[in-house]
């Protein structure tokens, strides 16, 4: 059984987050004449694998008691300065044995009490040793330690000569085939982790139930007295003069500008959403197991390629029930709106990547596949979907009359403003959501395992409930005060928790994680930059919906003229 080895960046802290990725014999190891490489899935290359065979031969229940030499071989002075950066930059070695995973350091730095850079000694490790625990035949856990006391200094500009060797040692386990992978499941469902989560999904709930609480006393205080006051005979209400919110009934359902561009938006919205959601079913589910590396990634791309129908078919519908007529222009503007951003994204850091020689760069192979998927999955479903929405022939549903002449929208305060509600509004969905963003980004940039899908699941869906929540109160609160232009500032700020969490990801970078140098940030923020611009549609499609049933419901209670 071949032992897959890789080799990428990472620092020594808490969070231990990188996104520098490199192939093993970038550095100057022992390389055999003949190197073969693993054959990788279309997920394995997007997690920047790229493993090949090691030169550890771990044969099943064959002891090496005594060290085994790799190979004896002299670095040069370019060589050792190469180790020397890889351990000042905390390299270590990943691999794979039997899809287990194992990772050790591939040196360390002698302090030796001393603060000044310069006095520091810096040493390889050149022996390995192997412990494999199985069970009958099957492989159960392997762990990997170096041997401190088995070094080579690199520390000045010289030629070393260097030994690499290794150990191996078989024991036997009860442990079944089937749960050797839950110890890796284990890192996130210890006690205190688990407690740390639960906290945070009671947390939410409190601020679900605060939020309920004030919107069910502006109900039953305020507008269920002005409902029954417009309920009266009509010579009463006749008498007296609408204010705030009743005096919009003739504006509330006025179609917003740039109804294409909001079509779109809740389209890809829409088809976030239906992404979010088939991920978190399948991991509640078990779908995605540890040892399966390349399976979310996989299933990310192709789902998303497949919702574009939803994407789509609520575009279009929705279009046209705001009486617009050119489809193909909300087809064209709804498949790009997130995709081309992200690809825009994409194919810079891919040029990063190739530039620090990272196998966080895609090979051209890879990229055509990604592209054949969106050319024939994801565009013909995006097709059919707009097709489907076209024929509904169905009106917008509006319980009043819209006058002809717009009323005037009178001066607001600046509270009232469009970016103080937006910083308003998010500071709420944000909060549900913030304990587990840390353990979601230890997870996303760090080697961490993240296993408790059932509870993200939960907190997504208290996410989705707040977001709702909130968007409606402000919603009343801007229709209080006589402001009819609601359509867009619903979404907005329902969309406003993706810019809190990118601002999040500014703190977590600084606070949180060791993360440094260009490749890696741009690596950071890129991507974040574009999954915060997704949580933005799919939040704010969120916002957008509930506000509209919201004023549905509340001007279909009243008589209007």
């Amino acid at each position: 059984m071949p032992l897959h080895i890789g080799i990428k960046v990472e620092r020594k802290s808490l969070s231990m987050q990188t996104s520098e990725t490199y192939a093993y014999f970038d550095l100057p190891f022992c390389r055999p004449d003949n190197m073969e490489k693993k054959k990788e899935s279309l997920g394995e290359v997007l997690n920047g694998d790229r493993l090949t065979f090691a030169p550890y031969k771990l044969e099943f229940l064959a002891d090496k008691k005594d060290a085994k030499v790799v190979c004896k071989k002299r670095l040069t002075k370019e060589e050792v300065a190469q180790f020397r950066t890889a351990i000042a930059l905390d390299y270590y070695i990943q691999m794979y044995y039997d899809d287990l995973p194992i990772w050790a350091f591939i040196g360390k730095i002698d302090k030796e009490g001393s603060y000044d850079p310069n006095e520091f000694k810096y040493h390889i490790y050149t022996m390995f040793h192997f412990e494999i625990f199985y069970h009958k035949d099957r492989v159960i856990e392997i762990n990997l330690r170096a041997d401190p006391y088995v070094t080579a200094n690199v520390t000045n500009d010289e030629e070393v000569d260097v030994e690499f060797l290794y150990t191996v040692m078989w024991k036997a386990t009860n442990i079944p085939f089937e749960k050797r992978m839950d110890k890796y499941k284990m890192s996130s469902s210890l006690p205190h982790h688990l407690e740390i989560h639960w906290f945070s999904i009671m947390n939410s709930c409190v601020t679900i139930f605060i939020v309920m609480s004030c919107l069910g006393t502006i109900y039953m205080r305020v507008l269920r007295r002005d409902i029954y006051k417009l309920a009266q005979d009509e010579e009463f209400i006749d008498n007296q003069e609408e204010t705030g919110w009743k005096s919009l009934h003739g504006d509330v359902f006025r179609y917003p500008k740039c109804t294409y561009l909001l079509s779109s938006a809740l389209g890809c919205g829409t088809q976030l959403l239906a992404v979010v959601v088939a991920i978190l079913s399948l991991g509640v589910l078990g779908v995605f197991q540890p040892y399966d590396r390349g399976v979310l990634p996989t299933a990310l791309i192709i789902i998303y390629a497949i919702t574009s129908a939803v994407a789509g078919f609520s575009a279009v519908s929705f279009y046209h029930q705001l009486e617009g007529s050119n489809w193909l222009r909300i087809l064209l503007l709804t498949g790009g709106i997130f995709s081309c951003p992200l690809f825009l994204t994409f194919f810079f850091l891919n040029t990063v990547a190739i530039k620090y020689g990272s196998t966080a760069a895609l090979p051209l192979g890879t990229i055509v596949v990604i592209l054949l998927l969106w050319v024939l999955l994801a565009l013909p479903s995006l097709l059919l979907g707009a097709l489907s929405g076209k024929r509904i022939k169905s009106e917008f549903q509006a319980p009043c009359h819209t006058t002809k002449c717009p009323r005037e929208v009178p001066p607001q305060r600046w509270y009232r403003s469009i970016i103080m509600q937006m910083a308003l509004a998010g500071i709420l969905p944000f909060a549900v959501i913030y304990i587990e963003l840390y353990y979601i980004f230890a997870s996303v940039w760090g080697h961490r395992i993240y296993t408790i899908y059932g509870i993200l699941f939960v907190v997504f869906i208290l996410l989705l409930i707040t977001t709702a929540l909130v968007s409606v109160a402000m919603t009343y609160f801007q229709l209080a005060a006589e402001d009819h232009e609601w359509w867009w500032r619903s979404f907005l700020c329902g969309g406003s928790t993706g810019l809190y969490i990118f601002g999040y990801s500014f703190y977590y970078y600084f606070s949180r994680s060791d993360m440094s140098g260009f490749m890696q940030t741009s690596f950071f923020f890129g991507y974040m930059a574009c999954v915060s611009y997704g949580v933005f549609l799919m939040l704010g499609t969120i916002g957008f919906r509930a506000c509209l049933l919201f004023v549905r419901l509340l001007y279909g209670s009243i008589k209007c003229e």
